[in-house]
């Protein structure tokens, strides 16, 4: 076999590849650090530290494979005592295929807050997302172009699809915390909207649920006369475990593990298995995280290590995360802000 024969077949396969994708379920772009990007994780994140926050999220997964999944998000929220919650602003941008299908989303949500007591707070969120869904239907290659000899040299004369589908989709979100502990659930798609580019009706967005669960230990004299009473990231050492399920169709995936915080540095190792098919528990990935925390500023770098089948080829993943935490005026009512990671 030739090697013009091998990129023929290759392409074959890619193109096979992305018409299953066009014609299954979909699935959600993840992101490692879940917690640097709040509002994609829970939407009753939204004001949920109070003052103005910048999060912005860029993921590369399987680079090896040529840009198969590139995932951009940026976002702001801030709370505000006149509507007793938070509002917040999301943006997404997923390339799959070197752009051969690109999702833009657009989000406004409305977070609530709710002082149970003096040490139980809730929050509940609302989202409302505008999607643009885009395929590059010259990206897409077919049977009926391959010359035996010459390879992909004929045009197709497949029946051009539309290459646009925009709608609305809304999620919502519930989070329960207290100075040290935390735990939410969340539910993204709730109308399970179609996307489908060739038959209408054909590809719902199914729901996606998620629970995630955590706390935020300090060690040692942390926790001090010093702050009142109050976690203050920039001072002292802290130790969070916290565990991540998403379900969401027929994939199930667990996250577990583990955040140490000794200002300004920040470390965390993470265990990543899906669930279903014929083991209980597949092994996907180990993770490991590195981030700078200190005054408005962080900066987080986190790899993934893959370990399924896919491991020799697809180049692992990496994640970049940088935000910003602005000081504001003195709070007029009682706030209990989320101590919880940030990244």
């Amino acid at each position: 076999i030739t090697v013009k024969e091998i990129n023929m077949l290759k392409r074959v396969f890619l193109c096979l590849m992305m018409m299953v994708s066009l014609l299954a379920d979909a699935q959600d772009p993840q992101f490692t650090q879940f917690y640097a990007n709040p509002l994609y994780l829970n939407p009753a994140f939204a004001g949920s530290n109070r003052c103005p926050r910048v999060s912005i999220n860029y993921r590369n997964q399987w680079p090896a494979l040529k840009e198969t999944y590139v995932t951009t998000s940026a976002s702001y929220d801030q709370h505000f005592d006149v509507i007793n919650g938070g509002v917040g602003l999301m943006f997404l941008n997923d390339r799959a295929g070197e752009g051969t299908i690109t999702t833009t989303n657009i989000s406004a949500i409305y977070a609530y807050q709710l002082n149970v007591n003096r040490k139980f707070s809730m929050r509940f969120g609302l989202q409302g997302t505008y999607v643009q869904k885009k395929l590059d239907f010259n990206k897409l290659t077919f049977g009926d172009m391959i010359d035996p000899r010459y390879g992909f040299v004929y045009p197709t004369t497949e029946l051009r699809p539309t290459e646009t589908r925009n709608f609305m989709d809304f999620s919502a979100g519930v989070i329960g915390y207290t100075s040290k502990f935390y735990g939410g659930f969340a539910v993204h798609h709730l109308t399970e909207p179609d996307e489908a580019f060739i038959v209408k009706g054909t590809s719902k967005l199914p729901r996606k649920y998620t629970v995630h669960a955590g706390a935020m230990l300090p060690l040692g004299d942390t926790y001090s006369s010093r702050s009142r009473g109050r976690m203050n990231r920039d001072e002292g050492t802290y130790i969070s475990p916290n565990i991540l399920f998403q379900q969401q169709a027929s994939f199930n995936q667990l996250n577990i593990g583990m955040y140490i915080l000794n200002s300004p540095i920040v470390g965390g190792l993470w265990y990543r298995g899906n669930f279903g098919g014929d083991k209980f528990m597949s092994s996907d990935s180990f993770i490991a995280l590195i981030g700078l925390q200190r005054g408005i500023f962080k900066f987080g770098y986190s790899y993934d290590v893959t370990v399924s089948a896919l491991s020799n080829a697809t180049g692992g993943s990496h994640e970049i995360s940088v935000g910003l935490q602005f000081e504001c005026r003195p709070k007029k009512k009682r706030f209990r802000a989320i101590s919880c990671p940030s990244f």
